[in-house]
């Protein structure tokens, strides 16, 4: 069982994520504690760093039974593909979305030989911050709805904060709500992942107030 966890709070060219570091040390704790073989942390990585850290745990997962990737910071959604956003984008124009960020496809092919599960996590769903207020030339291209549906795998869930077209929010304490419930839940002994999931989104919806509500997309046998 190996994981990667990714936080990205300290972002160049949009300001400080409250809460993002938080959460990817408090996912990495739950998974050592879980006995994982493996828990590969990263804190605020760039776009190259990024991209040698997936490359790196695909050769990891390539021999795994379980493989989970936990990403926690920006993420956006470009005509239907979702992109995950390293601290350094800028993201000036439209253009820049393939060179500047990390399509989620590629965090399912580095997890694609894994044996029995692969789990996606994102608590990605924050406000795009790239829009400018509406002005600027990313706006015409960079949906407002943070993430989309993802076609997946066998045996390949991806568990998102929050439904297309809404946040994920911060909360009040030192974590999300999102990575609360996670913490809380995902490594109960004996649970289903499906079933363990599905209480994430139990306690998520009781902490906002409705507001947020975590959906999973993907098949399992």
């Amino acid at each position: 069982r190996v994981a990667l966890v990714i936080g990205n709070a300290k972002y160049e060219h949009a300001g400080v994520l409250a809460n993002t570091l938080n959460d990817a040390h408090a996912m990495t704790a739950l998974f050592k504690r879980a006995g994982f073989d493996v828990v590969d942390e990263r804190i605020d990585m760039g776009v190259v760093a990024t991209k040698r850290a997936i490359r790196d745990f695909t050769a990891l997962a390539s021999n795994a039974d379980i493989a989970v990737i936990y990403y926690s910071g920006h993420g956006i959604e470009v005509s239907g593909v979702n992109y995950l956003i390293p601290t350094d984008a800028k993201l000036a124009d439209a253009f820049d979305v393939e060179d500047e960020t990390l399509p989620l496809e590629r965090l399912m092919l580095a997890t694609a030989n894994v044996k029995s599960l692969s789990l996606i996590i994102l608590d990605a769903c924050r406000e795009n911050p790239f829009l400018r207020n509406g002005e600027g030339p990313v706006t015409r291209a960079v949906s407002s709805h943070p993430l989309a549906e993802q076609a997946t795998a066998a045996n390949t869930l991806i568990a998102y904060a929050a439904k297309g077209g809404s946040l994920s929010y911060d909360g009040a304490g030192p974590n999300s709500p999102f990575t609360t419930a996670l913490v809380k839940h995902i490594a109960e002994p004996g649970v289903d992942i499906r079933i363990a999931l599905g209480k994430v989104r139990d306690d998520v919806l009781v902490a906002t107030g409705r507001r947020q509500e975590p959906y999973v997309y993907g098949s399992l046998g």
